[in-house]
């Protein structure tokens, strides 16, 4: 099998592992929760069949739904993410993005900044959007995908880091 199909299947169950057992039983501020699980929708080959990524993304969104018990906004959240992530390269690379890879190996930089935090932000509005769903409370909806905007980009910078493979 392929090595990144594999590093894909293992990314899958163990950001979907972590947000079910850790994740979903941390409540900070007792509504801030951060979803790091969307690593893998972010972090998905370049090149890879967008298809594919769609469908994942909906069953590891349908997976944290059941799990979570909401009702599928994380599923659509997530769809929504897989489906606009190529725009959200073009606009955090440029033009050229497919010259660009995004591996767990890369540092820090602007581009890879701006990337995640637009992904995150877009996700995050759209599942608290769609969770709270009342246009009277839309600064608590403001205010959660702020905050929890805040705490999974920070969380997904660290997870990133101690993943990396140490350079010889």
């Amino acid at each position: 099998m392929n090595s990144t199909i594999t590093l894909n299947i293992i990314r899958f169950i163990l950001l979907f592992a972590l947000q079910i057992l850790v994740f979903n039983n941390l409540e900070l501020f007792n509504f801030i929760n951060p979803l790091p699980y969307l690593l893998f929708i972010l972090l998905f080959p370049i090149n890879g069949n967008k298809a594919l990524l769609i469908l994942s993304s909906f069953i590891l969104g349908l997976a944290v739904d059941v799990f979570d018990n909401s009702g599928g906004v994380h599923a659509a959240a997530c769809v929504i993410l897989a489906y606009y992530r190529e725009d959200l390269l073009k606009f955090s690379y440029g033009i050229s993005y497919e010259y660009h890879t995004i591996k767990i190996t890369d540092k820090l930089s602007k581009e890879l900044f701006t990337y995640l935090l637009i992904g995150v932000l877009l996700h995050h509005t759209i599942l608290f959007g769609l969770e709270i769903f009342r246009f009277n409370f839309i600064w608590e909806i403001l205010l959660r995908t702020i905050l929890t905007s805040v705490f999974t980009l920070i969380l997904c910078i660290l997870i990133i880091y101690l993943i990396k493979p140490s350079k010889k």
